[in-house]
Formats: C-alpha cells, structure tokens, sequence
C-alpha cells in the first residue's frame, strides 16, 4: 500500500466525504455499485487502506478472509450486510454513522402511518387517473390517527422520536423495548416519556396496536420477528409500519395478510430483497411504498457522508475511528 492512504468509495455519495478524504489522501470512486465478485477483487488488490460501503455491498466472511485492507466504512447507521464478526477476527476496523438520521426517519414513520391511515397514495393516483368527480360522503374513507393505539417495536432513538411526534397527533403510546424477549425499562430511563408512554409484553403489543412501528435493529432473533403468526394476531384494522430493515417481515407472508384482510394495510420503507419486492406486494392497493428514504434529508446525507469519511479516515491513519462497531477488532 502507498504511503498516502488510498480509499474506495463503492458508490457516488455527496459531499463533503469525497473532498475530505480527497484531502488525506488518493481517492477512488466506483461509478456504480459493484457485484461480490468485483468487491471482493478490489479489497484483495492491496491498492486501498479502508473501502466506504453502502448497504447493499456484501461485505462477508469469504471476502474479508482475503481482503488486505484496514477497515470498512459503512455509509449507514445499521450494518447488517457486513459480517462484523469475520472483520474482527481479521483484524479489520468497521465504522458505521450512528444518531444523524434519527428525526428523518422518525418523520418517514409518522408519515406512513398517515398515509396508509388516510389512504393518501390511493387518493392521489385517484386524482391524477381523472377519476376523481367531487366530493362524497363515503368518498376513500380513513381511518382516525388521533386516539388510536401506536405501538413502538422497539424504544431506542428513533423509537422515541416517534413517539414524541405520536404523542402530538394524541396518539396512546405502548412499546415493547427488545421484541422477541423483554426487560423492565424504569421512569428514569424513560426520561421526557415517564407517565406518557406505556410499556407492553410483545405478545400485547402485537394484539394491541392500530400501528405497529417497527424499529428494531436486524440480528438473528429480529429476522421474520414479523410472520405469519404476529400478522395473525394483530387485529384487522391494523397497520403495519417498517422503517428499520426489511429482513425484520416475512415479505411473503405479509402479502398474503394483506389480501386476506388479516390486516388493513401495510407502510414500508425497507423490504426483505430490497430492491425487489415480494411477489404481489405492489398490486396492493392497501399499501404505501417507499424506496428507502427514511434518511434522505439532504442535512442528513451530508452528515453521514461527513461521519464516513471521518471514521475512513481515522481508520487509514491508524487511529480510533469516531464511530468504531468493532474496537475489539483493534487488539
């Protein structure tokens, strides 16, 4: 490796990270998002000291095995598509952007819930088709968000943030804090939400909520912590919201609650396969679909471009990034 660090970023992100690692050393930007066979090649080479990573770069066992780099930067707070564990073992640091996105995304979530409670997406196709004539009085009617049950899968940052909006709307706030399992969260660690929020087993919370948010982070015990059986006892008229990963629903199954009228409808803004989508999920009209957006504020992609390039930099120069996932990979 050269003396002056040499970073791959996989795909084009906004400033300021390219022209702050531009600063520290040479820079590489791939014009599109590499396959596995391609990004494994690249970390291989010997010609980058840390790789910056989106989501959807795989960055496992097989090819950290034979990677000859320092460390991965992660342009995300979640980092489920690297194997953090093999990164350890080799001795590869891993950084991540935790904290930017909390609000943008806790705005996503409190924006599904509106728009599949007041069937927006149906009400806007309907008017864009010419098929909207006047007002009726049964005209795509809704369901209230005022008074109803929000229930919080899971009550870390964004979570709360959620919450807080919620409790504007004069929503009732239940939580389970680490769904499958459970601990008893005290007033002082509830903070603002003592005496305002309410704390739920799971099994309730699933039978109780309207809206179930989901924000929960994807490890072993979360995948499918959403399948058939929780579609099954959620009660008819719910909706279920993702913002946190895909893998956290069976895609499938939830399709087929849909249809059933199991549940009412469904607000997602991460999926299973993302970008694909489970065979008939699109053809629902009882769903709102986004691509992804939940942190697509400009501020927010600035500051995580900001934070990635920090921790790439850090990494290169052999220093403890700002945001380091695995410190035990240092030792």
């Amino acid at each position: 490796m050269s003396l002056a660090p040499h970073y791959l970023i996989t795909t084009p992100v906004p400033e300021p990270g390219p022209s702050l690692m531009a600063a520290s050393g040479a820079v590489t930007v791939l014009p599109s998002a590499p396959d596995h066979e391609t990004l494994r090649q690249l970390c291989a080479s010997g010609d980058f000291d840390v790789v910056l990573t989106q989501l959807r770069d795989v960055v496992d066992a097989d090819l950290l095995a034979k990677a000859r780099i320092k460390g991965v930067s992660n342009f995300a707070v979640g980092f489920n598509n690297i194997d953090v564990a093999a990164a350890t073992r080799h001795g590869v640091l891993v950084g991540n952007t935790p904290g930017v996105l909390t609000d943008a995304t806790a705005d996503v979530a409190m924006a599904l819930v509106l728009a599949t409670a007041r069937r927006v997406v149906e009400g806007d196709r309907m008017v864009r088709d010419g098929r909207f004539t006047g007002w009726e009085p049964e005209l795509l009617l809704g369901r209230d968000v005022s008074g109803a049950v929000l229930g919080l899968a899971g009550f870390g940052r964004i979570a709360r943030a959620t919450a807080r909006r919620a409790l504007g709307f004069g929503m009732e706030v239940l939580f389970a804090p680490r769904p499958p399992g459970d601990r008893p969260v005290a007033d002082d660690e509830l903070g603002e939400f003592a005496g305002r929020v309410r704390q739920v087993p799971w099994d309730e919370l699933m039978a109780r909520s309207d809206y179930l948010s989901l924000h929960v982070p994807l490890v072993e015990s979360t995948r499918h912590l959403v399948e058939r059986n929780v579609l099954r006892r959620m009660k008819p008229e719910a909706v279920l919201v993702n913002t946190t990963r895909g893998p956290v629903v069976d895609e499938r199954a939830l399709v087929e609650a849909l249809r059933a009228g199991e549940i009412a409808g469904a607000g997602l803004d991460v999926y299973e396969d993302e970008p694909r989508l489970a065979p008939g999920l699109a053809e629902l009209p009882n769903t709102v679909l986004l691509p992804h957006v939940g942190s697509a504020t400009v501020s927010v992609r600035r500051e995580m471009s900001r934070l990635s390039a920090l921790n790439a930099i850090a990494i290169a120069e052999d220093r403890v990034p700002p945001h380091l996932v695995n410190p035990e990979a240092m030792r």
